[in-house]
C-alpha cells in the first residue's frame, strides 16, 4: 500500500494512518506519488518532534474524540497542535517540579546528604507534577 494517494475526482491527497487513508487538506494534481516524491514533500514540511505529552494527548483524542481527531488531520493542522499541546505540557510540568521541590525543602544539600531520600522524594514530586499536567492538558 502507498503511504500516500491522490483522488483523481477532487485532487484531495490521502495518507495512510493504520489500515484507512485519511485526508490530509491539500489539492494535487492527481495519481499515486512516488516513494521519492513523499520524501521531498515530508522534508519541505517543518520538522516539528512529538514528544511524550503530545503522544499521549494524540491518543486520547484518538479513542475519545474521533470526530476532533479525523479534523485535525484533515485540516493538517495535527502538527502544530500537538507540537503547542507538548511545549505548554513540558512548561507546566518543569514549573510545577521547581515549585513543588523548593516549597517541600528538596534540595542539593538534601541530595549531597542523602540520596536516597531525594531520589523518593523527588520521584513522588515529579508523579504528581504528571497527574496535574495529565488532568489539565492531556486528558481533556
Amino acid at each position: 500500500m502507498e503511504w500516500f494517494i491522490i483522488d483523481e475526482k477532487n485532487g484531495f491527497k490521502y495518507e495512510l494512518i493504520g489500515d484507512y487513508y485519511y485526508p490530509t487538506g491539500r489539492r494535487m494534481k492527481g495519481g499515486l506519488l512516488s516513494p521519492t516524491e513523499c520524501s521531498k514533500e515530508s522534508s519541505a514540511e517543518e520538522e516539528v518532534i512529538i514528544g511524550p505529552w503530545s503522544q499521549r494527548h494524540l491518543n486520547f483524542i484518538k479513542e475519545h474524540r474521533p470526530g476532533f481527531y479525523l479534523e485535525l488531520f484533515a485540516s493538517d493542522k495535527a502538527n502544530t497542535y500537538l507540537a503547542e499541546v507538548e511545549r505548554e505540557s513540558s512548561e507546566l510540568f518543569l514549573r510545577l517540579v521547581k515549585e513543588m521541590s523548593s516549597q517541600e525543602g528538596v534540595t542539593e544539600r538534601l541530595k549531597a546528604k542523602n540520596q536516597m531520600l531525594w531520589i523518593q522524594q523527588m520521584n513522588n514530586i515529579r508523579e504528581r507534577a504528571t497527574e496535574i499536567v495529565n488532568g489539565e492538558l492531556i486528558f481533556v
